[in-house]
């Protein structure tokens, strides 16, 4: 296998820019964040393209509009496993893999008690994308940057859901990262793969889930799920599919 190469040149949006640089901050912003696809003419944000042509929004704010446009929805929210999700909203708009089990299931819990506008609000407000990217630069891949990984294994990690230009995000839809961030393990750079597979010594999860509609009826108010870290994205999904909302997720 060759080696992959991420390509960390920031492309920014000056007061200067010219009309050809605008549509290269557009393109690479649809590149970006919808995960490298082909874009009919049909499927094109028209509105936000123009304001942000007109220069009223920023490319923040582009990126927000693109990132909670019907195609991103149906590609990965809709489509995807809610880990593969939640990985490539990091990838996607903040340019780095997750870094461990706390952080992805704040995020699943986010997106099932708050909703999906909430959940891509969180990474485009927060503190980190202002850093990076500020207003008007595009989000872009920092995997090999020390300050987009605060562990070690983040360096890894990018590469299973970065695979580089050859690779269209929607293709794959279960998560690349589910067990070795579950298990808090380091991940070989192989590539990618849509089945996740276990071992006898993988660690075990509770997921406590309140209003699930399994087993009706029920009288109490909450369930409690152990799932060990192989198996935890396909219980995620059925607790979903029964309007159950997921209060936590934690190592036991």
């Amino acid at each position: 296998m060759g080696s992959i190469v991420i390509n960390a040149t920031p492309v920014e949006l000056w007061p200067t820019s010219d009309l050809e640089e605008i549509q290269t901050v557009i393109r690479t912003v649809y590149k970006q964040v919808l995960g490298n696809p082909y874009v009919m003419e049909s499927e094109r944000l028209v509105t936000a393209e123009s304001q942000l042509s007109d220069r009223s929004i920023t490319v923040r704010e582009f990126v927000r509009a693109v990132a909670k446009s019907d195609f991103y929805r149906a590609r990965y929210f809709e489509s995807c496993a809610p880990y593969r999700f939640v990985e490539l909203n990091f990838l996607h708009l903040l340019g780095r893999a997750p870094q461990d089990q706390k952080e992805v299931s704040e995020h699943i819990v986010r997106t099932t008690t708050e909703g999906y506008d909430a959940e891509i609000d969180s990474y485009i407000d927060s503190s980190e994308y202002q850093s990076a990217f500020g207003e008007n630069i595009v989000p872009y891949t920092r995997g090999g940057s020390s300050e987009a990984n605060a562990k070690q294994v983040g360096y890894n990690r990018i590469f299973a859901i970065d695979r580089g230009p050859s690779q269209i995000d929607s293709s794959v839809k279960a998560s690349q990262l589910v067990y070795d961030i579950a298990t808090n393990s380091a991940n070989a750079i192989k590539p990618s793969s849509a089945t996740v597979t276990g071992s006898g010594t993988e660690k075990r999860f509770k997921i406590l889930v309140a209003g699930s509609k399994f087993d009706c009826p029920r009288r109490v108010s909450a369930t409690e799920y152990i799932v060990s870290a192989s198996k935890m994205t396909p219980q995620i999904q059925r607790i979903n599919r029964t309007s159950g909302k997921i209060v936590s997720i934690t190592e036991i």
